[in-house]
């Protein structure tokens, strides 16, 4: 009868320390399952900013491609507008020196 005693004693021992053990378990799953749930939300939010920042990314590099063409207009336009400009200071040399010989002449009709 001792023995029997000792034995269920024992069993229930053993059984109170699989529960305990058996609950101390499923807390740190549920832990690590919300851990993961987590961490998995906020991998879905990075990969919405990824995107997000991906498309004005995308933007603004359609932007820069934009700008760049107008400012290749602009650098043609300048160019243009200095070949005038050399154009017309040469001209206005060359009537300068014309009305100069004109006005030598008058002098010496004079």
């Amino acid at each position: 009868m001792f023995f029997s005693w000792i034995g269920y004693t024992l069993l229930i021992f053993a059984i109170i320390y699989l529960l305990i053990r058996l609950n101390y378990i499923q807390a740190l799953y549920q832990k690590e399952q919300k851990l993961n749930a987590k961490q998995k939300e906020a991998l879905k939010e990075e990969q919405l900013l990824i995107r997000k920042y991906k498309t004005q990314l995308q933007r603004a590099i359609g932007n820069i491609d934009i700008l760049t063409d107008e400012l290749n207009k602009v650098r043609n336009d300048i160019k243009s507008l200095r070949a005038k400009n050399s154009q017309a200071k040469l001209e206005k040399d060359q009537l300068q020196k014309r009305i100069k010989e004109l006005e030598d002449r008058i002098d010496a009709l004079i």
